[in-house]
This record gives structure tokens, sequence and C-alpha cells, in this order.
């Protein structure tokens, strides 16, 4: 009678130890929830980074659609435009001293 008990307080206690596991490790324990929440976070994060950068460009569209200013500065600056009467002066570009290598 007393070896039953004893059996069947280790088999409780084996399967006490093996639920406690399947908690903590097992696929969807705590150990994997702490990670999803951590993962979690960061994606939230990110989420927002790209959101402020998504509003900061429909706010540069809507300034080029409909802002003078802006359109005008594009234009001088990345197709060259001058308005007439202006004069446009290029620098050369700097000669190579001695003491700076030639990059190939």
């Amino acid at each position: 009678m007393q070896s039953r008990h004893r059996l069947a307080t280790w088999g409780v206690g084996a399967l006490a130890a093996l639920l406690a596991y399947h908690v903590l490790f097992g696929a969807n324990g705590l150990v994997v929830y702490q990670q999803k929440q951590s993962e979690s976070s960061q994606l939230q994060v990110q989420t927002e980074e790209l959101q402020r950068q998504n509003e900061q460009l429909n706010q540069r569209v809507r300034s080029l659609k409909s802002d003078p200013q802006t359109i005008e500065r594009e234009a001088r600056t990345q197709l060259g435009y001058v308005r007439p009467g202006e004069m446009v002066y290029t620098l050369p570009a700097k000669p190579l001293s001695a003491s700076q290598p030639e990059k190939k």
C-alpha cells in the first residue's frame, strides 16, 4: 500500500514537472510569450517611425503639387532652370594638390 502511495506521489510529481516545463518552455510557453511581446514592441516602434516618414513624404508631395516656391526651388536645383535675365556662374572643380593621391 505504501509503495502504491509513493508511486502515485512520484507520478503526480512527474506529471506536474512536465506540465510546468511545458508551460514555461513549450510552443506557447512563457518564454515564447515574452519573446513575442518584445518583438511586438519593436515592430510597434518601427511602424510608428514609418508612419512618421510617410507623413513627411506626403507633406512633401503636397508641397511639390501646390507650393510655387517649392516647385521653383526643385526646378532650379534638379533641372538647372533660371529666370530670364539671370546668369549662372559655374566654378571649376578644385584641382588635385600634390599631397592628395588621385582616386581611381
